[in-house]
């Protein structure tokens, strides 16, 4: 499996990909909204859930990193947890090296990983959690024609403090219908 898009190759990760996983999961910039940071331990964990056979009955994450194509740099990683059973949902979820950020490649990589999970995979839903004050996601998912859901309060603790969640949804024939 391969996404290309006009300026990005999304492919599923693989062993290679472990260097930007880390860099990318020891990050302050990267992380700011999504974790504390993550131990060795913990970074080796989910990277080596995401190897292997993806299915969307799978209970892993779909992981695909993020190229780009002119000149072949691995600038982050995207992709979904799959609900298939009961919901026919997919978790969005990306992370993209600093200096790539603010250039369009979220949206651009968004769009393809959506285009995958409605037309290749058949979700009804895609859904993403957004802290509340990442405004940058936030905007871009809203940009896609997701709908705010609503707000859990105090859900998620990020350096030692309380921050609501931001839910958004997109379902499969509000895209289509885009």
């Amino acid at each position: 499996m391969q996404i290309e898009t006009q300026r990005l190759i999304l492919k599923p990760i693989c062993k290679d990909d472990r260097e930007l996983f880390e860099q990318l999961h020891q990050s302050s910039d990267v992380l700011k909204y999504v974790s504390d940071p993550f131990t060795e331990s913990d970074i080796n964990e989910r990277f080596n859930c995401r190897l292997g056979e993806w299915k969307k009955t799978s209970n892993h994450w779909l992981t695909l990193t993020i190229i780009e194509k002119a000149t072949g740099i691995k600038i982050g990683v995207t992709g979904f947890y799959p609900e298939w059973e009961p919901y026919q949902q997919a978790e969005l979820g990306f992370l993209l090296s600093p200096e790539f950020q603010g250039k369009g490649y979220g949206k651009e990589s968004t769009i393809a990983v959506i285009e995958y999970a409605f037309n290749q995979c058949n979700f009804h839903k895609v859904i993403a959690t957004v802290t509340e004050g990442n405004s940058p996601s936030f905007n871009l998912l809203k940009a896609l024609g997701f709908t705010h859901e609503g707000t859990i309060r105090d859900n998620f603790k990020l350096g030692g403090r309380w921050c609501n969640d931001l839910k958004l949804g997109l379902l499969n024939h509000e895209y289509n219908a885009i």
